[in-house]
């Protein structure tokens, strides 16, 4: 089931920060807002065409910025 956050970021792209269980952090620049899909894996495109998949049960804690 995929849950529209109604993000409150402005802009067609942002910088994700995520914080993974264990102390891993990495930062996705560029990720298309539009593209974001929630689930158990989580989903987005990136402006230069890559597509990620995160495990949710994975995260911690994500900081969004915009670009």
């Amino acid at each position: 089931m995929e849950v529209n956050l109604k993000s409150s970021v402005p802009g067609e792209y942002v910088t994700q920060i995520i914080h993974f269980v264990g102390g891993e952090k990495r930062t996705y620049h560029n990720i298309s807002v539009k593209s974001i899909k929630q689930g158990q894996f989580t989903k987005f495109k990136l402006k230069d065409g890559r597509t990620l998949m995160i495990n949710d049960k994975n995260v911690l804690c994500v900081e969004v910025f915009e670009e």
